[in-house]
Parts: structure tokens; sequence; C-alpha cells
């Protein structure tokens, strides 16, 4: 089968809001996968979505060893996935869901690899904002992750807080979060969780791209990586996660 035929496959599930086609296990290269999420993306484009950004995904520790793998994953974000801070979800709407704890990062200048350092991403960078990236596992990311990398990464919907200017030389890997599920303080991390400092995600990110030959453009969100491992979530709950020092971000599932 070609990866026209992925493409339309995971293009179908993914309207229909269904598991990725099983047929595919076991049957994508990494790099097929990411070539059918980005015909995923191109289908959603030419249906009248925008797209908003990038995700970048299992940049932490935890999430590694959590996950069983040892290198960073990237999806795409759309306009449509993003929802102000305080939002109340329908837990019926969601497929087995989670939630991790990130920051949305806003490139100012566009960043176009290979040879991106994490001080020209770090120096790229106009605006963070506290957010939760809500994610769906739809299939078994463990048992073929190249599949879900096609399903794009488990990627649903991302809540954000307000934005707040990144000021020149300031330190990514200090931002400190504090996460409390129904009012229960759960854990603490920093930003140093994520590949050392955020700003390497942004790094990576522009450099994976380029083997696709795209360009980390101007203006585009960029959800970071995890802080934490990943949590799972149930119908009732509260969720809220505090950058220090830039700001808080919370959710609801009804």
């Amino acid at each position: 089968m070609s990866i026209e035929q992925a493409i339309d496959a995971f293009w179908q599930c993914a309207r229909e809001r269904k598991a990725p086609p099983v047929e595919w296990m076991k049957r994508l290269s990494r790099e097929d996968a990411y070539r059918v999420q980005l015909g995923v993306l191109a289908h959603h484009v030419a249906a009248g979505e925008r797209q908003a950004g990038w995700k970048v995904g299992l940049t932490s520790k935890a999430m590694q060893v959590q996950q069983g793998v040892h290198e960073p994953v990237l999806g795409f974000l759309l306009v449509s996935g993003e929802r102000p801070s305080g939002t109340r979800f329908q837990y019926a709407d969601l497929i087995n869901p989670g939630f991790e704890n990130e920051l949305c990062l806003t490139v100012g200048t566009t960043l176009r690899g290979p040879g991106v350092t994490t001080e020209r991403a770090q120096g790229a960078l106009s605006a963070m904002a506290p957010a939760f990236e809500i994610i769906e596992k739809r299939g078994d990311f463990a048992a073929d992750l190249n599949v879900s990398l096609a399903d794009n990464a488990q990627q649903r919907a991302y809540v954000t807080g307000g934005p707040v200017p990144v000021p020149a030389d300031f330190d990514l890997a200090t931002v400190a979060v504090a996460i409390s599920v129904n009012g229960a303080a759960s854990e603490r991390a920093l930003g140093r969780e994520v590949l050392g400092t955020p700003a390497a995600s942004i790094a990576w990110l522009a450099n994976k791209l380029a083997e696709f030959g795209l360009a980390l453009e101007a203006g585009m969100k960029v959800m970071s990586g995890s802080f934490t491992r990943q949590y799972p979530l149930n119908r009732g709950d509260r969720i809220e996660a505090r950058f220090d020092p830039v700001g808080p971000v919370r959710a609801e599932f009804v």
C-alpha cells in the first residue's frame, strides 16, 4: 500500500473521530509516518482549517520513560484546537483523554534549519503562555509509535492562558510549574526538564521540519513538550497549572 493510500485512510479516521486504522500497524517507517501526518494536515487545510503551528512531544525524561522512547516527536496544531483557560470540555466528546503541562511559545522570527541552535531559537521567541495539551489515546502509542505519529501524535486540543513577552536573555529552563488536580497539589517541575530548556525544543523542531522542506514560520505557536509525565483525565476533573513567572491555566471536564 502507498503513502497516498495511508494518507487517505488516516484522513478518513480523523474526519470520523476514530482510532487509526489497524491495518497500518508495523507498516510505516518514521519518515512514512511524518509524511502521512503532513498529508493529513494538507487535507485539513484544504477543508478550510488553518494551521496554528506545531507541537513537540516526548521532550522530558519523564515522558520518554513513560512512553518507552528516546527522542522527541512532532505533530501539528490547528487554530480550531485552541481553547482559552477555563474551558469546560465535554468529557464524552473525548477519546481516552489526558493532559500535559507545557509552554505555548510564539515564534517571532522564522527559523529555517538545518543548523538552528538553541541560542538562535531562544532569540526568535516573541511570547510565551501557560498551557495544557489535551491528548487522546486513540490507539496504542507504545505498540506502534509510527502509527500514532501519523495520527498526529495524540493531539486533540490545547488550552492556553494569557501570553506574555519573552524578555531578552530570559532563561526558559527556570520556569517552574505547579500542577493541581481537583484542588490537590500533584507535582512540580522546571523548564529544564524539556531537553534542558524549552528553547532546545524549538531548535529541534526547526531542524526536524527542514528534513521535509519546511520552516518554522514567524507567528506560529509551538507547544514546547511537557514539563512532566502525561496525566490521565476522568469525568469531573478540574486541572490547574501555575507557571512561574508566566501565569496560570485551568480547564474542567464535565
